[in-house]
């Protein structure tokens, strides 16, 4: 998919001159039709129906900073830029802005390179529970829930 632009609520597309832009991707939480007090038709037919929050999220980032550029490992995977403790910390910021209250967000880490308790320590939310997995123990499942507290 070349779609480079994003309609996040994109409705029955009002604003757009060409409603049907090869390199939007135009999203909305509904498809209806709807007909006018006037007769005239309204109709919000998204390519995708989406919402901006979700019950569930995975979260997997590159875990890896020491790999060639052109290793099978790289490219597979990705690798940490050299401002990877923002990164991560941005992305599980997304990822939890995303979340619905009451979601669960699923975080998985490689400790080949950096151990989690660090990674933990960029992020402002508690897991819940973890488990550990892989022929050597070093894959991290932890496991968080957006829990709202009045």
């Amino acid at each position: 998919m070349n779609k480079n632009i994003l309609d996040a609520c994109c409705g029955s597309k009002m604003f757009w001159f060409n409603k049907n832009h090869p390199n939007t991707l135009y999203v909305d939480n509904r498809r209806k039709k709807y007909k006018l007090c006037d007769g005239r038709k309204l109709e919000i037919d998204p390519d995708m129906l989406m919402d901006f929050t979700f019950n569930l999220v995975v979260f997997d980032p590159p875990h890896l900073k020491t790999l060639g550029e052109n290793s099978w490992m790289a490219k597979k995977y990705g690798t940490l830029s050299d401002d990877w403790e923002s990164d991560i910390k941005k992305g599980f910021d997304e990822c939890w802005r995303v979340l619905k209250e009451n979601g669960v967000l699923i975080f998985k880490w490689s400790e080949s390179e950096i151990n989690i308790s660090e990674i933990l320590k960029l992020i402002d939310y508690q897991p819940l529970f973890g488990h550990t997995t892989g022929r050597s123990g070093k894959t991290k499942w932890v496991c968080f829930m957006k829990i709202i507290n009045l």
